[in-house]
């Protein structure tokens, strides 16, 4: 089988939709509604049609796709700039501690505060695979693709680029986390919130909330255990986001908890490995070693894993990757080690 990421179009709609489906909630990037899908697929047109490579406010959207059967495996988006066209909100986590003389001993406490430190970040997310497809290395192809993307695009990606992990939500599509702060203010459950976000977009209520520092002492023990707690579907995805070098920077999702992690946009592994060759040959080699490869501009834009090997001066590509990147001899791609 051979998976290849690509921009998404129109036509992925349907497949979209059906994914969307079995999110199972709180995943405001992949709404289960066709006309916000239809919205998001068409800001992504927008965004990939923009040719000037400046830094902008875009929208990227991919899917991974199954050269043999058609089917759509899988998707991803980043987002150039946020925090310009609405506010970007999180909860900071913050420690505060003092020297009490009467009692002889420090008193500790951690408080959580409503910020934007965030915006002007690029953030990757919208990251989602299909239950059945997650094996091959689908998940990894499905993330560090948009690393190759940027590297290839990079004016239009900020210095700084985060990524936030759904938080705790059950079987029931409740978030202990939006129960032990938010659903007092709202009286409303996560469900209903999160389908209002996925409409109205999350600033909304989120810009309802009360600025005061909220004391993590003061929540329950639900909300707090989730505190930075992945969903247990995204822990695989906090590991390949921490081994391209992003880091837990006390930050969490206002209504689910979800932890938010952070990068300096050059120093993303995957973006630093990357390096340009042309294509010099088509074939098998025992000197291959195994790559991701990258070639095309914006909505030509495909990535795949591959086999590479030094050749000339350039590289040997092996051919099941030359047909699904559409390349062949005297190309250019972008290439990082596997």
């Amino acid at each position: 089988m051979t998976i290849v990421l690509r921009a998404a179009g129109g036509h992925d709609l349907s497949a979209l939709y059906a994914m969307a489906q079995t999110t199972g909630g709180g995943f405001v990037n992949l709404p289960p509604d066709k006309a916000k899908l239809a919205e998001r697929l068409a800001a992504a047109d927008a965004a990939f049609a923009r040719d000037t490579d400046r830094f902008g406010v875009d929208r990227f959207l991919f899917v991974l796709e199954d050269l043999g059967t058609h089917a759509i495996h899988g998707t991803c988006q980043i987002f150039s700039h946020i925090g310009t066209d609405a506010p970007f909100y999180s909860y900071r986590i913050d420690r505060h501690g003092a020297d009490h003389a009467v009692l002889g001993r420090s008193v500790d406490h951690t408080t959580l505060t409503i910020c934007t430190d965030h915006a002007g970040c690029s953030e990757v997310g919208g990251l989602f695979l299909r239950a059945d497809a997650r094996a091959g290395g689908a998940g990894t192809l499905l993330a560090r693709s948009r690393y190759l993307f940027i590297a290839m695009h990079r004016p239009r990606f900020a210095d700084r680029t985060i990524a936030e992990l759904r938080g705790v939500v059950d079987e029931a599509g409740e978030a202990p986390f939006w129960e032990g702060i938010a659903a007092r203010f709202f009286g409303m459950g996560f469900a209903a919130a999160d389908a209002f976000n996925a409409e109205h977009g999350t600033h909304v209520l989120a810009g309802l909330l009360p600025t005061t520092p909220v004391l993590l002492a003061m929540l329950p023990d639900s909300a707090r255990a989730v505190l930075g707690v992945p969903h247990p579907s995204g822990r695989p995805a906090l590991r390949l986001l921490e081994k391209e070098g992003f880091r837990h920077d006390h930050y969490v999702d206002l209504f689910d908890g979800g932890p938010t992690v952070t990068a300096a946009t050059d120093d993303i592994a995957t973006i630093r490995a990357a390096r340009t060759a042309i294509v010099r040959a088509v074939g098998q080699s025992d000197d291959a070693t195994p790559a991701i490869a990258a070639a095309g501009r914006l909505a030509g834009f495909r990535a795949c894993f591959a086999r590479i090997a030094r050749h000339d001066d350039g590289i040997l590509l092996d051919p099941d990757a030359a047909r699904a990147l559409h390349v062949g001899i005297g190309d250019t791609l972008t290439h990082a080690p596997r």
